[in-house]
């Protein structure tokens, strides 16, 4: 009887142990809720076009970071303040005269045209944010490079190792007692007859050795193959160049700037000529302007002086309308930077696959301050060598060139021995 008890016992503690395993897995997979793709990029698409010119979702802009407002306030109360925030006031309402106050009296356009079922898929977005698909990288810096397991997952793994653990050690107790071995009274006694059998089996010891050197082991290459990433880098500039005013508001081409991405190995710093096509005749930004760069706001008055920075770098002397002669240089700290021994070529990407330039550096119309958008890594260029297919425009035009150098020099096809590397070196290296 007592041998039939224990087997009783032992099959009580497998069954008990697969129950909360089950009920670990089922509690962590009601974290992970679908989001309805749909309704998040209409929302998207709303905020965008009507809200992202004086909100973010992370931060303040001109108005408070909307991110989670919903966990703020009511849904009817967000409601009629986007649909009329002057008549919400007009009723006498606290929070909305307090928002008010609190922003300056700055008054927020009313948005009557917009449906019950617009506002609520803009909230939705606020709340949710962005999704990030597979293959995307992380414009966050804290976030987790392509290729990495997802935080939840390793938690999983971890409950499932300690769970494991003591689902040995207790099947280890429960043999030793159907060997014989007297049972300790109490629950103290139980976990000093439990801490004991641990000390004492060696195979525990083994698998614990095993499990803190892989996980020594991912820690320390996770490490080191973030040497050298700088995602995220945002070096401050000598002047607060804003490119959501150039490259998003006034829709100026990436390629106007940085005019040598298409025939050269690099994108090249533009000149200070360049600035002055335009600031010649700006001097100074529109009254509502307002810019944030670094946690502060920069307004009318601090831009301009911005401005006032070009003039005396290139030497115009605003007030007379005529150039000095005296330039200075303006220090610009680079952003991006690819180690020595990798070689990039912007003219194959732009002209030849026909890139644009969001494909690596992120939606640059969007930052009032530029930063490292990828990852840069040679993973994340060969991932993207294989999703991606090249242009056949680039083709068209390399074949446009071949032919027209196969009519200078009187060839049907044109070869490296009949040119001699002359021409080849121009757009190949």
């Amino acid at each position: 009887m007592k041998s039939v008890k224990h087997h009783s016992r032992l099959t009580q503690t497998l069954v008990k142990s697969l129950a909360f395993l089950l009920v670990l897995f089922v509690s962590f997979s009601a974290f992970s809720q679908e989001i309805d793709e749909a309704r998040q990029k209409e929302g998207k698409k709303l905020f965008k076009s009507l809200c992202a010119s004086c909100h973010k979702l992370d931060k303040k802009l001109v108005g408070p970071a909307l991110g989670g407002v919903e966990e703020k306030r009511s849904k009817e109360w967000l409601q009629a303040w986007i649909k009329d925030n002057a008549a919400l006031r007009a009723s006498g309402d606290k929070d909305a005269i307090e928002i008010f106050d609190e922003y300056k009296q700055s008054n927020m356009t009313a948005f009557p045209q917009l449906t019950d079922k617009n506002i609520d898929d803009i909230l939705y977005y606020t709340t949710v944010g962005e999704i990030k698909k597979a293959g995307e990288a992380d414009v966050a810096v804290a976030g987790s490079q392509k290729g990495d397991a997802p935080k939840w997952l390793l938690y999983i793994l971890a409950a499932a190792i300690i769970v494991a653990f003591l689902i040995i050690a207790s099947l280890l107790k429960t043999i030793s007692e159907l060997k014989g071995a007297p049972k300790t009274p109490g629950l103290m006694g139980q976990t000093a007859e439990l801490w004991e059998g641990i000390k004492k089996n060696t195979f525990l010891h083994v698998l614990t050795v095993i499990f803190g050197a892989l996980v020594t082991a991912y820690f320390l290459f996770g490490s080191l193959f973030k040497v050298g990433v700088d995602q995220g880098y945002q070096p401050i500039q000598p002047i607060a160049f804003s490119h959501k005013i150039h490259a998003g508001d006034n829709k100026i081409d990436c390629q106007y700037c940085h005019s040598a991405a298409k025939h050269s190995k690099n994108s090249g710093i533009p000149s200070v000529s360049v600035c002055m096509n335009c600031h010649k005749n700006i001097s100074e930004v529109a009254d509502d302007t307002k810019v944030v760069m670094d946690d502060h706001t920069l307004n009318k008055s601090d831009l301009d002086k911005e401005i006032a920075k070009i003039y005396d770098a290139v030497g115009w002397d605003a007030d007379k309308l005529e150039y000095t002669g005296e330039t200075k240089p303006v220090k610009w700290v680079r952003v991006h930077n690819l180690p020595d021994f990798a070689y990039f070529n912007h003219s194959q990407h732009v002209t030849v696959a026909g890139l644009k330039c969001q494909k690596c550096h992120g939606p640059v119309e969007e930052m009032e301050e530029v930063y490292q958008y990828s990852p840069l890594t040679m993973g994340w260029c060969i991932d993207c060598h294989k999703e991606t297919k090249v242009d056949l425009k680039g083709n068209e035009y390399y074949a446009k060139i071949h032919k027209e150098l196969a009519k200078k020099y009187g060839v049907e096809q044109v070869t490296i021995a009949q040119l001699g590397g002359k021409e080849c070196g121009k757009c190949h290296y």
